[in-house]
């Protein structure tokens, strides 16, 4: 095992095969970018408080405070040990499996093709072009999946979940107060959808023509429906969107108590070419108009070159650039 301790700005470049990446860090910024390059390199751009560990063990890679375990890691509750910060950059082999945990951090995640499993316990993440599995778990930070191909999971306390040009087999999420906005790309593919809320509002772009069995349904919120094939129906304040569109191939089941669901079409793109977000739930418009949102997109920040040309300082092997 080869570790470093990193108490000031360092890039170290691994020769050693990588498989597997760890980062658990509080405050700050954390960038994980795969590339096709066989080694591993890390960059460590500004940090405060107590040091952070490197240790590379096997194929394992691992960025981690000592004192902040992954598990139970949504529990770290500890104030004193916030008063610590890092901007942290990896660049890794596409395939690597990688797990990050922030506490009052950011996180950009993009170009993996191996599982990812982030954890936050506050501050936003954003997750581009993974094709691997996706596990997301939050306590009030938001998420965002932009192009992910691979399966989504999500659960949350009161952060927010979009997917933007979702494309994978199955999405599913489940919530307490957070909202999900849910953007679907066309895919050959049955597309298992499955999202559960408390409080939340949830909005549901799908592809148009779609091909799902659709159910979605709240105690006490509204409803818009964009699809003449489906029904709306309930009494009181339940309220109930159910059928079939197309073939009936893939699944939706969208379920909150107390917020309201909408269901649009999305433009097909020989049409009208699609370049915005879909809208909040609270801009949702009437029934007979849903399918022509008016809205606008935020886009994530992936910084083009998450790594500055500096010489290394430090590490098993000295390279220009990172």
């Amino acid at each position: 095992m080869s570790e470093w301790s990193v108490a000031e700005p360092k890039k170290l470049t691994f020769d050693d095969p990588v498989t597997a990446l760890h980062v658990r860090i509080v405050n700050g910024t954390v960038n994980v970018v795969g590339t096709e390059e066989g080694s591993a390199r890390l960059e460590v751009s500004a940090i405060e408080g107590p040091p952070l560990t490197v240790t590379q063990q096997g194929g394992t890679l691992t960025v981690a405070y000592d004192d902040l375990p992954w598990k139970g890691f949504l529990k770290w509750l500890d104030r004193k040990g916030w008063r610590r910060s890092a901007v942290v950059s990896l660049a890794v082999p596409v395939r690597t499996r990688v797990e990050v945990g922030v506490v009052g951090a950011g996180a950009v995640v993009s170009g993996i093709d191996g599982p990812t499993e982030v954890k936050g316990v506050t501050g936003d993440t954003t997750l581009v072009r993974l094709s691997g599995p996706v596990h997301a778990s939050t306590v009030s930070g938001s998420v965002e999946a932009q192009g992910v191909t691979g399966d989504l999971r999500f659960s949350s306390v009161s952060g927010d979940l979009t997917v933007v040009e979702g494309s994978g087999s199955s999405v599913r999420a489940e919530s307490v107060s957070g909202s999900m906005i849910v953007d679907l790309d066309p895919t050959d593919r049955p597309t298992d959808i499955h999202l559960s809320n408390v409080s939340g509002e949830i909005a549901i772009r799908l592809p148009h023509p779609a091909d799902m069995e659709v159910e979605a349904n709240t105690t006490s919120g509204t409803v818009s429906n964009a699809f003449e094939d489906l029904r709306v129906s309930g009494p009181w304040g339940a309220h109930k969107i159910t059928g079939r569109l197309g073939s009936g191939s893939g699944k939706l089941r969208a379920m909150t108590v107390s917020g309201s669901i909408a269901l649009l079409r999305r433009p097909q793109a020989e049409d009208e070419p699609w370049d915005t977000q879909p809208p909040t739930p609270s801009d949702v418009p009437g029934p007979k108009d849903a399918h022509r949102p008016e809205d606008t997109r935020r886009t994530a920040s992936v910084p083009e070159d998450a790594m500055s040309d500096e010489d290394s300082t430090d590490g098993p092997t000295e390279k220009k650039g990172l």
